[in-house]
């Protein structure tokens, strides 16, 4: 006979993702499914036009359902929040309409929806912070503004990684993001590379490391989402003590 499970396995189960993390592993899949095509169009061989079908169907699929999830927290209507679901429904639309198009034109439909994926989700971390901001998690980690800025980019789908073991170059686009913030962001588990998945740099070249969040690295860039680079993040630890002068004009 089948024993029941134990009371600690029945709650032992992990909380769903967030609006806002739901929204950052979509703008990874942005990511992945644009390196996937740009692998296949730097093959010599001509592509197959279904290549990419399966992965738009489930792009499309994910967008909406993420759009479901923002209305069910029944957050008040304002510009900013509409503007995000705009935007998350064109997306929707694009990838339906790349299905039927050959992957030169589908590569483009998707080209910067990881970028306004992460638009979205930041108006939308904004507008739960401010309505809800008793109930928003308390960041768990603390990152420089160096930290913070990669993690964006990241997010963006802009960071890869070339070259070898001995000599790592990282290629980013609108921040400079360092080898070394990379390793520092790695040593956390907060970020992977995952080998030889994005474009070569140039033609002939081997495919590049592209660089993801893990899971563990969107559950803490969506807690700081919503804060500007540079804001110094982390747990609180208590008022700061009082200056002299303070203390003097007391």
């Amino acid at each position: 006979m089948t024993q029941p499970p134990s009371a600690e396995l029945l709650f032992d189960v992990p909380p769903p993702p967030t609006p806002v993390e739901r929204l950052l592993a979509l703008a990874d899949r942005y990511t992945q499914h644009n390196d996937m095509l740009d692998l296949v169009l730097a093959d010599n061989s001509e592509p197959d036009p279904a290549t990419h079908i399966a992965s738009a169907q489930q792009l499309t699929f994910r967008t909406l359902y993420a759009i479901k999830a923002i209305y069910e927290q029944q957050l008040y209507e304002n510009a900013d929040l509409s503007d995000a679901v705009v935007r998350l429904r064109q997306l929707a639309y694009l990838s339906t309409a790349s299905e039927a198009e050959r992957p030169q034109l589908a590569r483009e439909l998707t080209a910067l929806a990881p970028e306004a994926v992460l638009d979205s989700a930041s108006r939308v971390a904004a507008e739960i912070q401010r309505r809800r901001w008793s109930d928003v998690a308390a960041p768990s980690e603390s990152f420089s503004t160096a930290q913070h800025m990669a993690l964006h980019e990241i997010a963006r789908g802009h960071v890869v990684v070339t070259g070898s073991a001995d000599r790592q170059y990282v290629h980013h686009r609108t921040a400079r993001v360092l080898i070394s913030t990379l390793r520092s962001l790695e040593a956390k588990d907060l970020i992977a590379r995952k080998a030889k998945s994005a474009a070569p740099a140039y033609i002939g070249g081997q495919p590049q490391d592209r660089v993801h969040l893990t899971p563990a690295g969107v559950t803490a860039l969506a807690t700081v989402l919503a804060l500007p680079p540079g804001t110094t993040t982390g747990p609180s630890r208590g008022p700061a003590p009082r200056t002299q002068a303070a203390a003097r004009g007391r």
